[in-house]
């Protein structure tokens, strides 16, 4: 058995401990709690409408843009930075 500074010691760490595990419960129970009482703001849940109207079309035969082609062809000039030194 300890008896003195040392017993008082040990019991001050113990109920640092104790102390620590009671305020996480404390939190948990209080996470638990709103989440389970938080209102579900679901898409599935909701009554509101978005206004949103779909209409059926079927998808075009060939694309509304032809292929892209370039305007210039051929090698491009390097600019003036990128050149490297004259002669």
């Amino acid at each position: 058995m300890q008896t003195g500074v040392e017993g008082a010691e040990v019991n001050a760490q113990k109920v640092r401990v104790l102390s620590v595990i009671a305020a996480s419960a404390v939190v948990g129970v209080g996470a638990v709690v709103v989440a389970t009482t938080e209102s579900v703001d679901s898409a599935s849940g909701s009554t509101m409408q978005t206004g949103v109207t779909e209409t059926a079309t079927t998808p075009a035969e060939a694309p509304a843009v032809g292929k892209a082609a370039p305007v210039i062809t051929g090698p491009a000039a390097l600019p003036t930075e990128e050149q490297g030194l004259p002669g």
